[in-house]
């Protein structure tokens, strides 16, 4: 996206301009102190630059600060020779040399939370990059106050130390591995896992995740979770007691894959997933992270899954009218257990003074062919809310903030509630308080109706049995209920919000479609019993955990990626 670029672009600016900035005003200039005060700066722009941009490589960068900062402490004692200033030279030189090679060394070791081990190798390897240009402030702190270069010296050699430790075992791990493998591999055998849920995705994506935790507690069995990316373990760690491994590469994953696990389980077709798929001696199960009339929930890669679980008939005739030919006995219509808490309203309501409508906006997606995003035309349908006396709860998708267009959209929307809010009353729900503080599920239990682009929501919002809009924001015109089924119990909103007026007295007043939801509502999320609806589920999880359960074959259908690491 744009706005990452700029600031990329502007945190690599800022770091280098700086480094060089420091070094020469210390070298050429006789401002020192104001040398050293914006070496400090160079290194607080290079944490940044960590942060936007975690593979930024600020060797030469660093370099130009160490030197300036060593350059103003000998100017500061102004003492000739100093051995103590000499060897806190060169150690810092072998620290920035080597900081960056154990850091990445140290990220291609196996991490883990809730097992009974701690490797400390991995974290410490992680915080060396932080840890050098703490030193660095601290050594221009000690130049600033002109104390003895042997404080700088001790100071190098503690950090020098913990890099030593952390090459020493990685060494060993490289070139002296255990025989019975490492204690992450130890620590799962001995726990037995039957399952493993496998997660690869973008940032921001651990809710595909957390959705399923609970109902694979609720299997009954030994389970763990192997993740793809480390920014996801502290998160998945917290939503579960299972163990949650961290795999960096496909080496780790052959630790972590005991041989007591039965079946895979997978939330998206994301591309690693070919890393795990590998393991034929599993049965691998494609769960999804939602139900919706998406491009992406047709994805050819789902055929070379052994099962793949679908909320209801719908899903499979939705695969079939786009052409991806998978064998019906791979499919297992199990319901969408996220959706057993949503209360159930069997007798319409309509014509309410103050109704509450719930607005899900979506993002714009990877590609242009899945840009459903209704945020460039909501502000009409918004003001045309308010002015029915509604309360708005505005629940945005959780990518929405990487396009920054939509950002500034969402940012005028709920500008547009807290106005409200401070002139009516109306106890209108945006940003966190709707998108973190509240589930999707306590969202449509205090809304009266939905207004959704084209998304998952639309098939959990269905169980409810409450009136829902959909928006039309591609070219489909007539043909957009063609292509989009689900609409077609709903009231679709024009790209151009010609018909806003009409569909929301057809949401909030009328409803003429509520007989029409229940047919649909049962080809979407199966016709189960609302007692023991997450039941069904459970059940059939269990069935491909059962010993001696054969897996399908062969896998018919997309070829499997070539694995890479």
């Amino acid at each position: 996206m744009r706005g990452d670029l700029v600031r990329k672009l502007l945190a690599r600016v800022l770091t280098t301009g700086l480094a060089v900035l420091a070094f020469l005003v210390v070298a050429l200039t006789g401002a020192t102190g104001w040398g050293l005060a914006i070496a400090v700066t160079a290194l607080a722009a290079a944490a940044w630059e960590r942060r936007v941009r975690p593979s930024a490589d600020g060797v030469a960068e660093t370099v130009l600060v160490a030197a300036g900062i060593l350059v103003g402490y000998a100017r500061r004692l102004d003492a000739g020779f100093d051995p103590a200033l000499v060897a806190t030279a060169l150690v810092l030189l072998g620290l920035v040399l080597l900081v960056g090679p154990l850091r990445d060394a140290g990220a291609l070791e196996i991490r883990a939370a809730n097992l009974p081990v701690r490797s400390w190798t991995p974290l410490v390897a992680a915080r060396l990059g932080d840890a050098l240009p703490v030193l660095l402030a601290l050594a221009a702190l000690a130049a600033g106050l002109a104390l003895p270069a042997w404080v700088a010296l001790a100071a190098a050699l503690l950090v020098g130390a913990g890099c030593g430790a952390v090459a020493l075992d990685l060494a060993r791990r490289r070139f002296r591995p255990s025989p019975g493998g490492g204690p992450v591999g130890r620590a799962l055998r001995r726990h037995q896992p039957e399952f493993v849920l496998y997660f690869s995705a973008p940032p921001g994506s651990e809710y595909q995740v957390t959705m399923w935790l609970p109902y694979l507690e609720r299997i009954g069995r030994p389970f763990m979770v192997l993740l793809r990316e480390p920014e996801f373990l502290p998160t998945v760690a917290a939503a579960t007691s299972a163990p949650v491994v961290f795999c960096p590469t496909l080496k780790t994953m052959d630790e972590a894959l005991v041989p007591s696990l039965r079946a895979a389980f997978y939330v998206n077709h994301g591309a690693k997933n070919s890393h795990c798929i590998r393991f034929s001696q599993l049965t691998h199960v494609q769960l999804h992270h939602g139900d919706s009339d998406k491009a992406p929930s047709v994805n050819p890669v789902s055929a070379i899954f052994d099962r793949i679980f679908v909320a209801g008939p719908a899903a499979i005739e939705r695969y079939a009218r786009a052409g991806v030919e998978i064998p019906a006995e791979k499919f297992v219509v199990v319901g969408r257990p996220q959706v057993e808490a949503i209360e159930v309203r069997r007798e319409p309501v309509t014509g309410l003074a103050h109704p509450t409508v719930l607005y899900t906006p979506t993002w714009t997606g990877h590609h242009a062919d899945a840009d459903y995003c209704s945020l460039p035309v909501a502000e009409t349908m918004i003001r045309r809310l308010l002015d029915r006396g509604a309360t708005v709860i505005l629940r945005a998708h959780p990518y929405t903030a990487q396009n920054p267009a939509s950002a500034r959209q969402l940012a005028r929307l709920t500008e547009l509630l807290s106005a409200d809010r401070a002139r009516t009353g109306r106890p209108h729900l945006w940003g966190a308080a709707a998108g973190r503080e509240l589930t999707l599920t306590e969202c449509v239990n205090r809304a009266d109706a939905l207004v959704s682009d084209v998304s998952g929501v639309i098939s959990d919002w269905l169980y409810s049995g409450k009136p829902y809009a959909v928006t039309d924001m591609g070219v489909d015109g007539v043909h957009f209920v063609e292509r989009f089924p689900l609409a077609g119990s709903g009231y679709v909103l024009r790209r151009d919000m010609s018909n806003v007026d009409e569909v929301l007295t057809e949401l909030l007043d009328t409803d003429p479609k509520a007989a029409a939801r229940w047919v649909t509502r049962s080809r979407y999320l199966g016709d189960f019993p609302a007692e023991s609806y997450a039941e069904v589920f459970l059940d059939a999880a269990r069935r491909e955990l059962a010993p001696g359960r054969t897996v399908p074959a062969p896998r018919a259908g997309a070829p499997l990626p070539s694995p890479a690491a």
